[in-house]
């Protein structure tokens, strides 16, 4: 992408317009005019290649719509936007092209110019040296398409930077690099032209198409960098999620009598790096005028919880039957570097003994892996318990502690039976969800993507699956990937490889890389424990 200054790939496209359309001028041999096709058709392709990945960028926005749709739908509508609006001055574009193919005598589908979904055959396309119908469709007596479609440009351009931060000058500088449509200087002997005459009075037809084509190109690459900008500003200085609530997870709310009640108190999404600060005890408020909300404070005497990765730890020993209350305030320091106080009411039943069955990890199995799960009832021995399963195998390790593979996604129904005095008794029943593991994500230097050095990129040994937050200790081995990047010409290489570490044509493709160049880790497929064989979403890498 464009960043204030023409890119190399820029620059060589300005100069080999200015050689060929010198050597048009002097009437050189139609080797010349295949040298400008040979141009739109590599442009072509570059376009095509920002236009996928593109595509990968939005998939990222429904993920994360999908995901938390308060927090990522201003965003999300503000990308849908600019990618409506791409898609139309890019279609704008080509219909130019059409229309100059038209006026040039080929429009009927008998002469295989134009295909039936609007694409241009340039192999077909004769009369390259001709300037007539370019100039007639984009000048005409100063009133040719060319005028609207500078306008057009323009109002996108400008569409576009009102979406980025003023104070963001590299996206804005990249914007009017590549939207670039001021009229050129005057030349030495104070002959000013428009933007619009120097780039297609007079002009053989076999400059114009690719020169289009690069103005397509710079469309797509524009929207690239203004979408990766809206994604960005999805987590920019505020919280992983869109509520600060007050959470709390006990070992259950419906206590035997004689057992301690446990609870984890901690926001709904935690941060091990930041951990909160839990007080126990009565709490009070007053309302400040100033920001129209509530301010909490701690009244007469408190506790202050030990707090373990993120999470407060409760604990309180009662042998009363009955309700039991509780409460307090939880502390978090914000982006702002200010104290967000939420406050926590709760309460537990102490109880008869009564069937507990909970996952060891979590509250869902996976198919493929082992999923402990502890089964116990209160005053009856664990081997005096017997459970069974529906759609999974149950395993006994000791007293309490099993182990459950199920068959296939579903559910589950655990049904326990046990021996009291001699009689068995239905306990009663639990149902879980049963899920297939879930991708690994794609990572290169613990990174899935993003800006990186090349020496750091350089000294990795390859590709790796990484099962991203997740509860089980399991492995996915990379058995296929490929490397591709555009050289300096705008054309696109790739190199692909079997296995999961790099060979010496991917190191040397990185090596090659130079700074705003950006490299995509793709058709990446990993085995995962299960045997099953997973195609994982692409990645990418700017080189700073």
């Amino acid at each position: 992408m464009g960043h204030g200054k023409e890119t190399p790939r820029q620059k060589m496209i300005g100069m080999m317009y200015l050689v060929l359309t010198a050597m048009l001028a002097l009437n050189v041999s139609v080797e010349v005019l295949d040298a400008f096709t040979a141009v739109d058709d590599g442009l072509r392709k570059t376009t095509e290649i920002y236009s996928e990945k593109n595509q990968v960028l939005y998939r990222d926005f429904d993920e994360q719509y999908a995901q938390n749709e308060t927090k990522v739908k201003p965003w999300k509508v503000k990308a849908d936007e600019v990618k409506t609006r791409s898609d139309e001055l890019y279609q704008y574009i080509q219909d130019l092209k059409i229309e100059i193919i038209e006026f040039n005598g080929q429009g009927d589908p008998d002469d295989g110019v134009i295909t039936e979904d609007g694409d241009i055959i340039n192999e077909e396309i004769k009369g390259k040296d001709r300037s007539d119908a370019a100039s007639n469709v984009l000048i005409g007596d100063m009133n040719g398409k060319a005028f609207e479609l500078k306008d057009k440009i323009e109002v996108f351009r400008e569409y576009l930077k009102g979406l980025v931060d003023e104070e963001d000058v590299r996206v804005i500088s990249s914007l009017e690099s590549n939207l670039e449509t001021k009229d050129p200087p005057p030349s030495k002997d104070g002959e000013r032209k428009k933007w619009e005459v120097k780039h297609f009075a007079h002009m053989p037809l076999a400059a114009v198409m690719p020169l289009l084509t690069k103005m397509q190109l710079d469309i797509r690459n524009s929207e690239a960098e203004i979408v990766q900008y809206l994604y960005n500003q999805i987590d920019a200085g505020s919280f992983s999620f869109n509520k600060l609530e007050a959470t709390i997870i006990p070992n259950s709310s419906y206590i035997l009598q004689g057992n301690p009640y446990k609870a984890d108190v901690f926001l709904a999404a935690v941060d091990t790096t930041l951990p909160p600060i839990v007080y126990i005890g009565n709490y009070d408020s007053t309302f400040n005028e100033e920001v129209q909300a509530y301010e909490y404070f701690m009244a007469g005497n408190y506790d202050s919880l030990e707090v373990v990765e993120g999470k407060g730890k409760f604990e309180r020993l009662s042998n009363t039957l009955g309700k039991q209350n509780w409460g307090g305030l939880l502390k978090l320091m914000g982006p702002d570097g200010n104290y967000i106080t939420k406050p926590f009411k709760r309460s537990y039943q102490i109880a008869k003994p009564n069937l507990v069955v909970s996952p060891t990890k979590m509250n869902l199995f996976y198919v493929g892996v082992d999923n402990p799960v502890s089964i116990s009832i209160a005053g009856v021995p664990g081997n005096k318990i017997s459970p069974s399963i529906t759609n999974a195998t149950i395993k006994k390790q000791r007293d309490g502690e099993y182990i459950v593979n199920p068959k296939r996604p579903g559910n589950s129904l655990i049904s326990v039976r046990a021996e009291i005095d001699g009689v068995t008794k239905n306990m009663g029943t639990a149902q879980f969800r049963v899920r297939g593991l879930p991708d690994p994500v794609v990572k290169v230097a613990g990174k899935k993507g993003g800006k990186i050095q090349k020496n750091v990129l350089a000294a990795q040994a390859g590709v790796f699956a990484d099962m991203e937050n997740f509860e089980f200790d399991l492995e996915f081995k990379i058995i296929e990937f490929t490397v591709s990047t555009t050289d300096r010409g705008g054309y696109y290489i790739d190199a692909p490889n079997k296995g999961n570490t790099f060979t010496k044509a991917q190191y040397d493709l990185i090596k090659g890389l130079r700074r705003g160049s950006r490299l995509n880790f793709e058709e990446v497929k990993a085995v995962g424990p299960d045997g099953s064989v997973r195609n994982l979403a692409p990645i990418v890498f700017e080189i700073i």
